[in-house]
């Protein structure tokens, strides 16, 4: 600029880059805690499966000892968990499907660059939820270490 006049008052110098990253800080603060927050939610529901899960492993741990003492091998004892778990799981999943497809309609204004019915968004996160669901292994694996005799004479 003082190159061309000398005479003009030059203030707040700024390179482009640093006026884009000031214009985008916001949006960037709220994108990291949006992050935040979905990180919280998918260690939430981790700990929520595993726990519901386990729970019903000792709630039936009688039963699993039972199946096992009748000839139940211990494929069969952790299949028939797994199954029940990724019921509750794929059911769980579609109720959120359901919603989210209703309720973008209502934030639609808010999303950028984002159609309501993303397919890439709509395909990905069930497949994240999903694998995330494997914490049923870990008390599916417990159910299949139930002693039968003890079970047995339980009462």
């Amino acid at each position: 600029m003082w190159s061309l006049d000398k005479d003009q008052p030059v203030a707040k110098v700024r390179t482009m880059e640093n006026v884009v990253s000031d214009s985008l800080a916001q949006r960037r603060f709220i994108m990291i805690l949006l992050g935040a927050f979905a990180a919280m939610a998918v260690t939430l529901a981790t700990v929520g499966i595993y726990g519901v899960i386990s729970y019903s492993v000792v709630q039936r741990g009688r039963e699993i000892g039972i199946r096992m003492a009748l000839g139940a091998e211990r494929r069969s004892v952790l299949m028939l968990i797994m199954k029940q778990g990724m019921a509750l799981v794929v059911s769980g999943i579609a109720i959120g499907l359901i919603g989210a497809y209703l309720l973008t309609r209502l934030i639609a204004s808010l999303l950028y660059g984002v159609s309501t019915s993303d397919p890439v968004t709509f395909i990905v996160t069930p497949l994240i939820l999903a694998a995330v669901a494997l914490a049923i292994s870990i008390p599916a694996q417990k159910a299949t270490k139930v002693d039968p005799l003890r079970a047995l004479r339980y009462e």
